[in-house]
C-alpha cells in the first residue's frame, strides 16, 4: 500500500533520524552508560551486591571459558521446575554456554500465559529486562517488558504489568529469588548492561519442552486447545535453542502469535 507523505511527515522523519543517529553515537552511548552506572551504584544494595558476588561470577565465567563482564547473556526459566538458567556467550556468532542454574523460590498461578490483570499468573513467552530497580520492596528487582505484543493481542484489555525477577522469596505473579540470589543475578545483569547489552532476553516456559515435558502438557491440558496452540509456538523456539544454542529473533503474526 502506498502512503503519500506530506511536508510535515518528511520534516518529522528527518528529525527522528537525527535523534536516532545521535542516540546511537559512541559519545551518547558512553554518556548514557555512565549515567546509568552512577544512578545504580548510589544504592548501597547494588554496591554491596557487586562487591559480594562480582569476583565469584568472574571465576564461574572463566571456568566456562566465557569472558567477564559478559557481553551477551540469556535467562531461561521453567515454571514447573522452579528453575532459571543463566546462559552466556562471547559474541553473536558463538553458541551460548550454560553457566549455572538458579532456584526460583515459588511460582504462583498455573501453567499457561498471563492474559488478565490480577490473576497472580506468571507470564510465559519471550521477554527482555526493561528496568533495573535498586529501590525495590523486595531488595532488588529486574522488570520484564510484560505485556509484550503477544500478551497485548492475545489477552484481555487489562493484561496488568509490573512483572519482576526480585528478591524476598515471595510471589504474587513474579519470579522471586532469595535475597542472595537476586543480588547475584542483578550484579550479573548490571555488568552485561554496562558492557553494552541493552536487551537481556528472558524466556519463560511452562516446563522443559522435551519429550517428558510435552507428554505432561498433552496429558494434563488435553482439552485446552488455546494453551496447546500457544505452547506449540513456544516449542519451536525451545527446540531451536536446544539444537543450536542460539536464539531465534522474536517475531509475531499480526494477531500476536509467535512465529519462527
Amino acid at each position: 500500500m502506498y502512503v503519500r507523505k506530506t511536508t510535515s511527515d518528511i520534516i518529522l522523519f528527518s528529525v527522528l533520524c537525527a535523534v536516532a543517529v545521535f542516540c546511537t553515537s559512541p559519545l551518547f552511548a558512553q554518556s548514557d552508560s555512565l549515567s546509568f552506572r552512577n544512578a545504580q551504584f548510589t544504592s548501597s544494595r547494588v554496591a554491596d551486591s557487586w562487591k559480594k558476588f562480582n569476583d565469584t561470577l568472574s571465576k564461574e565465567f572463566k571456568h566456562k571459558n566465557v569472558a567477564y563482564p559478559p557481553k551477551d547473556i540469556y535467562l531461561r526459566a521453567f515454571k514447573s521446575q522452579n528453575e532459571m538458567e543463566l546462559w552466556a556467550r562471547n559474541n553473536e556468532s558463538s553458541e551460548y554456554k550454560l553457566i549455572k542454574t538458579y532456584r526460583i523460590c515459588a511460582i504462583s498461578g498455573s501453567l499457561g500465559p498471563k492474559r488478565v490483570q490480577g490473576d497472580r499468573q506468571v507470564p510465559e513467552g519471550y521477554y527482555f529486562i526493561e528496568d533495573f530497580n535498586n529501590k525495590s520492596d523486595y531488595y532488588l528487582s529486574l522488570q520484564l517488558n510484560y505485556p509484550n505484543y503477544s500478551d497485548q493481542m492475545q489477552g484481555n484489555q487489562k493484561t496488568g504489568g509490573d512483572i519482576y525477577i526480585h528478591g524476598g522469596c515471595v510471589t504474587v505473579g513474579c519470579m522471586p529469588m532469595t535475597d542472595p540470589g537476586i543480588q547475584e543475578i542483578y550484579t550479573l545483569c548490571l555488568n552485561a548492561r554496562l558492557n553494552g547489552q541493552l536487551y537481556i532476553p528472558v524466556h519463560i516456559y511452562p516446563t522443559r519442552m522435551n519429550k517428558s515435558g510435552l507428554s505432561y502438557l498433552n496429558k494434563e491440558y488435553a482439552n485446552d486447545a488455546t494453551k496447546q496452540q500457544f505452547w506449540s509456538e513456544l516449542k519451536a523456539g525451545y527446540e531451536y535453542f536446544e539444537k543450536y544454542h542460539k536464539l531465534l529473533p522474536v517475531m509475531y503474526t499480526p494477531d500476536g502469535k509467535y512465529v519462527e
